[in-house]
Formats: C-alpha cells, structure tokens, sequence
C-alpha cells in the first residue's frame, strides 16, 4: 500500500530536515511517497531539499501562496489510498503513520483522522476539537469561560485524551485522509489563505456522512508557528497572525453558516472587544493594554469590507 505524505515548506529549512528524517525512520517508510511543496522559501530550503532528499517529489512556488492552496498542488500527483498532511515543524514517531492508516483501514467510514499531539516540553496540546460557532469564539473573546461553563470552547481540554473519539475537527499539523473522501469531498477550499481550512474542511466531510477522528494510540511532537513567525506579527497566546486569522473566520462563517451569522460574528466579536476594555479601565490598567482590543474591532470591520462581507480572500 502507498501512503501519500504532503508537506507545506515555507522558511523552516532546519524543521523540514527533521520532519523528513523522521519520515523515513518510519516503520512504513518504503510505502511512502513524499510530496514538499515549497511556498517561496528565502531560507534556502529548496537546495537543502535537492542536495539532501532527492527521492522527495518537490514543487516549487514562486510566491506563497498560503498552506491551503498548496496542499491542493499536489493532488494531481497522489498515489496513496490514504493521504497524510504533515507539518514541517511536526515530527512522527516510527509507528505513527503504520498504526493511524491500519486504524482507517478497519473503520472506513472515517474520513479525516487526527493524533495526540505534544510541544516540546511534552505538554498536550488542544489535538481534537469543536467547530467555532458565534457563541464559543465570543466567550473565548471576552474571556467569560468561568460564567458559561456549559459551553463547549473551541480547544476544551477537559477530557481523556487516552481514548480515541469522532470529533467536529482536528488540527492539520497531523492530518490522515481517506483518498476515497477526497474523491468525493476535495481537499481545501481555495478561499482560505491560511488558517480555517481544516476546520471548513472537516465540516465539508461531516457533511457528505463520514466521520473525523482522534486517535489516542500515536503521538506526535509539534512545535508550532515556526512558519508564522517568519510572515509577521504572532497573537499571544495562540501564535497565529492576528488578520488572517480574522479574515479565515469571517470566510468561514459567511461560507457555512450564511450573511446573518457573519453580522452575528462580527458583532459579537466588537462587543467581547467592549468587555475587554471595560475590565482594563475598572482594573486601572496601562493605556497600552486597551490598543489590543481597540485594534481588533478596528481589523475586523476593515476585513469586513475589504472581504466583501466574508465573500473574498484579500491574498
């Protein structure tokens, strides 16, 4: 059996070496064919990929044109049944891709399967999680989790992480697809430049019935951000960059959910701003700490327009 792998390769030259190391450690390392699509690296990543992994099938973008997009170059060439996006900056151990593809093989109706994943200091990272709704990001926005503890977060943590369940989504650092659901479903929605596309992704396949999963049995070390530190400013905690972050959700939302519910997160998100700000000024807090909300309602409406209300990409 042939296992697809695709890798996303944009200013991680070191991680990539890693990343690809790893893979041909792997247990299954004859079956795979191992696919680098190279955003416009200006680390020198595509000689290091020729001198030192000639047997990679390489593909080499003269811009960056974002981790959604590229993935989706290299679909004409796959030949797995199963296809595996991995991260540059995540590192599988020698059984990881043998037991995730014998877990699919034995439960077909799972479409898209996630793992266990791990930082560097071995601490869990959110690996399975719930689609964003108005409600969650909102909550999470203004920071009143401890008030509406019925309410299921985007990353809740609060389960056993040792047994494997069906999911809404899991993160695309470590991303198995059935080949058959690719047939049927696609990979990512070009609209999204980065950020949301395995989130659309999952909830296109939850759609047409199959099933997305987290399986406990295999880990994974993932570092995070490396490639987004590279392109500008990282939010706190999250490492994400601020604007494509909001940019991916009011796509999402006005893509799956329709224009009420874009208005609806739009709003919400200013009024969690206005909470935020109210808590600064009651706490008497440094002025500097009221520009992180002030910016984020003003990004979000000038991405409201320039996205022509959640309808276009603007890279």
């Amino acid at each position: 059996m042939i296992i697809s792998v695709i890798l996303v390769s944009y200013n991680t030259k070191n991680l990539t070496k890693q990343a690809l190391e790893a893979l041909l450690k792997s247990s299954c390392a004859k079956d795979l064919q191992i696919i680098v699509i190279d955003n416009a690296s200006k680390d020198e990543s595509v000689a290091m990929l020729k001198t030192d992994f000639p047997q990679v099938q390489l593909i080499e973008n003269k811009i960056n044109v974002g981790f959604g997009r590229a993935n989706n170059q290299a679909t004409p060439y796959l030949k797995g049944d199963f296809v595996l996006l991995l991260n540059t900056d995540a590192f599988v151990e020698v059984d990881t891709i043998q037991q995730t593809v014998a877990f699919m093989e034995t439960h077909p109706k799972t479409g898209i399967l996630g793992v266990k994943l791990i930082g560097r200091d071995a601490a869990l990272q959110p690996s399975c999680r719930y689609f964003p709704t108005l409600v969650n990001l909102f909550i999470e926005r203004s920071n009143l989790d401890s008030v509406f503890t019925n309410v299921k977060l985007v990353d809740d943590m609060s389960w056993d992480h040792n047994s494997n369940r069906n999911c809404d989504w899991v993160p695309g650092c470590y991303y198995l697809i059935n080949r058959k659901m690719i047939e049927e479903v696609g990979l990512f929605d070009p609209l999204y430049f980065l950020y949301c596309e395995e989130v659309d992704h999952c909830f296109a396949a939850k759609q047409a019935g199959w099933e997305v999963t987290y399986y406990a049995g295999a880990t994974v070390l993932h570092i995070g951000g490396e490639s987004a530190k590279s392109d500008g400013s990282i939010s706190n905690p999250n490492r994400q960059l601020v604007s494509l972050q909001i940019e991916s959700e009011l796509l999402y939302f006005r893509k799956n959910h329709g224009f009420l519910a874009l208005i609806g997160h739009v709003s919400l998100q200013n009024i969690a701003d206005s909470i935020t700000l109210t808590k600064h000024l009651i706490k008497l807090k440094p002025l500097s700490s009221y520009l992180v909300p002030l910016q984020h309602s003003w990004l979000t409406w000038q991405l409201f327009i320039k996205t022509k209300f959640g309808q276009v990409a603007t890279r």
